[in-house]
């Protein structure tokens, strides 16, 4: 017997609300299964179980806020094991566990008048997918709709649903409350992290006419975009330089990461930002790199992300380059010790065996720890990058 508990999903995370149970007790539960949805200051969260066993008693209700690892539920026939624990915090103050069993939400309780009675995962779903919730008919408890009811509609199962008013909010994506949330990591990220900061142009000749011939005979939805070279060229120089991949926290220094699994910055519609992993980048092929990349993108903002994405990502990638900045300069997200960032691509004049011609450039960056490493081996991990980005053909 084991215990199913609130996980971290991330560093700057104290606690969470239990929104759904995906599984109930006597359901069997394998490794990786998503077994319930949890909110975040980032939104709602699918949480995956590394256990196999059975649903046992469920020991938080729906709509209860907890601590971080605080039980949940327990797991028959199943050992207790963290083969996915999120990676050491930084130094920070413990959350309290509470003195006694979490109050549950009252089941029945009268909703407001015109009220949909339905999860935030639900809410989320539905707001970004325009599903009207009215129009849906809820099997979770006491009629409400749960995530499954919206994904049912949106299979054809259910008849369309008109648009939502523009005054609805998903709760689940909150992003004002997210804003808040990723100002106070970044703020104690400048405060306890001595950054130090490097910047190089790549010439992206190479890189812009391998990815013109390679997508040339492809469909658009089967391309490849920029930021899947971006991706693979940090992930192979994360795996030459490990000290930039992995985590540092106190008393133990910096470890380094089993895999690298990088964390990419996208934003939100509407507002707020997101890093979730893609893991093992190192290890994939560019097309499979731009498969995930796409489904994550898609998943991030409509609000369904997985524990497992938020909790191990080992160094950062951000890209404003779409958005017509030219460079950026990023700050690391603790316990990670460096971010790396790329621009907009812009011709410039550059000096060609002694003569002078125009080429695209893209101004890189890194922020990186200096508790970690120096500027010594910030500029090796950069050029690496650059050189792997010259030659796309091996990447």
């Amino acid at each position: 017997m084991a215990e199913f508990r609130m996980p971290s999903l991330g560093a700057d995370m104290e606690a969470g609300t239990l929104v759904e149970w995906l599984k109930q007790p006597g359901d069997a539960v394998h490794r990786g299964d998503i077994v319930a949805v949890v909110e975040t200051d980032k939104g709602a969260i699918e949480v995956e179980i590394f256990m196999d066993g059975v649903m046992g008693k469920q020991l938080v209700a729906p709509e209860t806020t907890v601590p971080v690892g605080t039980p949940l539920a327990v797991i028959e026939g199943a050992k207790e094991e963290a083969p996915q624990a999120p990676p050491p915090k930084a130094k920070a103050a413990e959350a309290p566990r509470p003195s006694a069993p979490p109050k549950a939400a009252p089941k029945g309780a009268p909703l407001p008048e015109g009220a949909v009675r339905a999860s935030p995962a639900a809410r989320s779903l539905a707001a970004v997918r325009h599903i009207a919730l009215d129009t849906l008919k809820g099997t979770g408890p006491d009629g409400a709709i749960v995530l499954a009811d919206v994904e049912k509609a949106l299979s054809g199962a259910a008849a369309p649903a008109a648009a939502p008013t523009p005054a609805a909010r998903p709760k689940g994506l909150d992003t004002d409350k997210m804003r808040r949330a990723i100002a106070a990591a970044m703020a104690k990220s400048k405060r306890e992290i001595p950054h130090y900061y490097l910047s190089t142009a790549i010439d992206m000749s190479r890189a812009e006419a391998w990815l013109a011939e390679t997508n040339a005979p492809r469909a658009p939805d089967t391309r490849l975009l920029p930021a899947a070279l971006m991706l693979k060229a940090v992930a192979l120089a994360a795996r030459k330089y490990p000290k930039f991949n992995g985590f540092y926290n106190e008393p133990d220094g910096f470890v380094a990461a089993d895999g690298v699994h990088i964390g990419t910055a996208i934003a939100i519609r509407g507002g707020g930002l997101v890093s979730p992993a893609i893991h093992d980048c190192d290890k994939l092929g560019l097309d499979a790199m731009m498969t995930k990349l796409r489904d994550l993108a898609a998943r991030a903002r409509e609000g369904r992300l997985r524990s497992s994405e938020l909790t191990d990502p080992t160094i950062t990638v951000s890209s404003l380059g779409e958005r017509g900045v030219e460079s950026l300069y990023g700050i690391i997200y603790p316990p990670q010790v460096a971010i790396v960032g790329f621009g907009k691509v812009t011709p410039r004049p550059v000096a060609i065996d002694g003569k002078i011609e125009v080429r695209p450039m893209m101004t890189t960056t890194l922020a990186a720890d200096h508790r970690a490493t120096d500027g010594h081996l910030g500029s090796l991990f950069l050029n690496e990058i650059a050189a792997l980005l010259q030659g796309p053909e091996k990447l």
